[in-house]
Order: structure tokens, then C-alpha cells, then sequence
């Protein structure tokens, strides 16, 4: 059986106070790891490691300038430390990375208990006109070997279906979301975990920033877009073993036994004119010929 055990740390950083933050974050990975040795990965919110602040601030001037970092760079230098002292597979938020350009990104990273930058996924859908980081222009996946493929995103790209059904396109079988919202729209982004679950029959991992950093309620929606777990507003831990061959049997058999659309869409959707992206859908090649038929 094919299982990724995790935990997905709802919480806070130290508002614009990045050492406290890491000192605050490395503290809680180390007691994740005592308390659950079972799990293999660790996730916590959108831009932890940056300190943000209250919605409303104020927020020192210039702040995202200030904390941009490269990638690598000393905040990836720690998380590779940390990494290799837990043996862990870290997804920690993510980080305002400057790029060689000059240009800033929200980058999520994933480390692996050897400490290397396995992935680096730069937010395609920044939350415009509030955001002000460039936008990605991809979608990444990284290979957690004899598990399975995992997809990154954060955030506002869940709003998006292009997202995630490019993700599991790719593969993924597993989606991490880092997440950081404040706003009354938290119930809507929980729809959205749904669906994207449900319509390309993955994993979503979803996890907010606890009270009063973000609104909580962050949650882990399985293949079939069932809700598995979902927290309350303030700080605490999500703890679940995806059991990955879900996954294959989902896609197999149909969720709840019925529905299989990509099988559908492996049967004839290279058929089908999409305007909207200049071409057809072409069939991924985790999908079987048999799967086809």
C-alpha cells in the first residue's frame, strides 16, 4: 500500500518578525516529528516564513522587498538543515523568492529529508489587484520515490481549474495548497478544494493560517471529494495517511464507483476542439491504453 502520511500545521508566524517566525517554525516541525513518527511531510501556510502581517496592516514600508530571498539562499540553507535533522519532507508555505532579475515571486519549495530543493512552484495566480509578486508561468510536480507524484500550489491558483487538472495531468496524485486568507471568501476556496478534488480525483491538501493571521479551516479532501478532515480558526494540526492506491482505484472504478472522467477523456477527448486553449486534449501518459477503452 502506497501511503504518504502528513501533517498540515495550521498556524501563525510572528507578524514582520522573520526570526521569531523560523525560530517558532522550526520548534513546531521538531515536535511534529516527536509526537507523529509516522509522518513523512510537513506543510504549513502561505508565506510563513515571510511573517506577514494582518490583512490591514500596517505592514512596515516595503516589507515584501525586505524579505525577498533567492532560492537557494539562507532561508533554503535552514530549511535543508531542518529537512536532514527531522528527516522529513518539508512543503513550508511558501516565500517571496527574488529571482536573478530582480523580479519577485511567491515560490513554494519542497525539500526532501536530504536536504535538497526537489520543487520550486512559482504562484501562477498571485491574488491580483492585492498581490503584487509576479506571476508563475507553470505548474511543477515533484516524486516522493516508492509513494507517489505530489503537485504544488497556493492559494488563489485553486480558483482556477486549469490548476489543478494541470497538475494531475502531470501526474499528481497528491495537491498541497498552502494557503494564507483573511477574508470572507474562505468558504468559497472550500468549495474549490472540492471540486478540484472531485473532478480530477486527487488528494487536496488545503492549509490556512490559523486565527488572527488568517481564518483556519484548513482541510484534506480525498479522491472522491469527500472531506477527510477539516480544522477549526485557530491553531492546530492536521494529522492523515493518503493512501495513494485510492487514488489509482478511484480513477479505475469511478468515484463513488461511477463517475470516471478521465477515462472519459482519454476515450475521445483529443476529439474535442478547446478554443479557449488553440488545440484538443491530449492524453496524459500516466493513462493507460486500456484505461482508453
Amino acid at each position: 500500500m502506497r501511503t504518504l502520511a502528513i501533517a498540515a500545521l495550521q498556524t501563525t508566524p510572528v507578524p514582520y518578525d522573520t526570526e521569531a517566525t523560523w525560530t517558532r517554525f522550526a520548534d513546531q516541525v521538531r515536535a511534529t516529528r516527536e509526537l507523529f513518527p509516522h509522518v513523512r511531510l510537513v506543510t504549513v501556510p502561505e508565506l510563513l516564513l515571510a511573517a506577514e502581517g494582518p490583512l490591514l496592516g500596517p505592514a512596515p514600508a516595503g516589507w515584501t522587498e525586505q524579505v525577498a530571498t533567492t532560492a537557494p539562499g539562507p532561508v533554503t540553507d535552514r530549511l535543508c538543515a531542518l529537512a536532514v535533522e527531522t528527516g522529513l519532507w518539508l512543503v513550508p508555505g511558501s516565500v517571496f523568492e527574488r529571482a536573478e532579475d530582480g523580479r519577485v515571486f511567491n515560490t513554494a519549495l519542497a525539500i526532501s529529508p536530504e536536504g535538497e530543493i526537489v520543487a520550486r512552484y512559482r504562484k501562477v495566480f498571485p491574488w491580483q489587484p492585492y498581490e503584487k509578486a509576479t506571476p508563475g508561468t507553470g505548474f511543477t510536480v515533484f516524486d516522493i520515490p516508492d509513494v507517489g507524484r505530489v503537485g504544488l500550489a497556493i492559494c488563489y491558483d485553486g480558483s482556477f481549474p486549469e490548476t489543478v487538472r494541470q497538475l494531475a495531468w502531470l501526474g499528481a496524485e497528491v495537491v498541497i495548497q498552502p494557503t494564507l486568507t483573511t477574508t470572507r471568501d474562505r468558504e468559497m476556496e472550500l468549495v474549490c478544494a472540492r471540486a478540484n478534488a472531485w473532478t480530477n480525483q486527487v488528494y487536496v491538501v488545503n492549509v490556512n493560517a490559523a486565527d488572527p493571521a488568517g481564518v483556519g479551516q484548513s482541510t484534506v479532501v480525498d479522491p472522491e471529494g469527500t472531506v477527510r478532515q477539516q480544522a477549526g480558526h485557530g491553531e492546530e494540526v492536521l494529522v492523515a495517511g493518503l493512501d495513494l492506491d485510492a487514488v489509482t482505484r478511484v480513477r479505475r472504478y469511478g468515484s463513488a464507483g461511477i463517475n470516471r472522467p478521465w477515462t472519459q477523456l482519454a476515450r475521445y477527448g483529443s476529439t474535442i476542439e478547446l478554443p479557449m486553449y488553440g488545440g484538443t486534449f491530449r492524453t496524459p501518459d500516466w493513462l493507460k491504453d486500456d484505461d482508453a477503452g
